[in-house]
């Protein structure tokens, strides 16, 4: 799992250059292990077939985009 993270923030901060200085190093590589841990979290592996989350707590954690499906209008194919 930690090599797994440490591939995750790598990768991050390689390509977000918002978390770059004028030198090109990466310093606020912390604010993005809230979202790395969701990632992780709810990522489905092809070897145990469930997520981290729900083997771990027995329920998978809604993600944003979860909560903009519910606030989404749902129109009537017949209407």
């Amino acid at each position: 799992m930690i090599q797994t993270m440490e591939d995750i923030l790598r990768r991050f901060c390689a390509c977000g250059m918002e978390y770059k200085d004028h030198e090109g190093y990466t310093h606020d590589w912390v604010t993005l292990l809230p979202a790395v841990q969701l990632a992780y979290n709810t990522n489905q592996p092809s070897t145990r077939g469930k997520t981290p989350a729900l083997v771990e707590k027995g329920w998978n954690p809604l993600l944003p985009v979860d909560h903009l499906k519910k606030n989404l209008l749902t129109i009537h194919p017949t209407a």
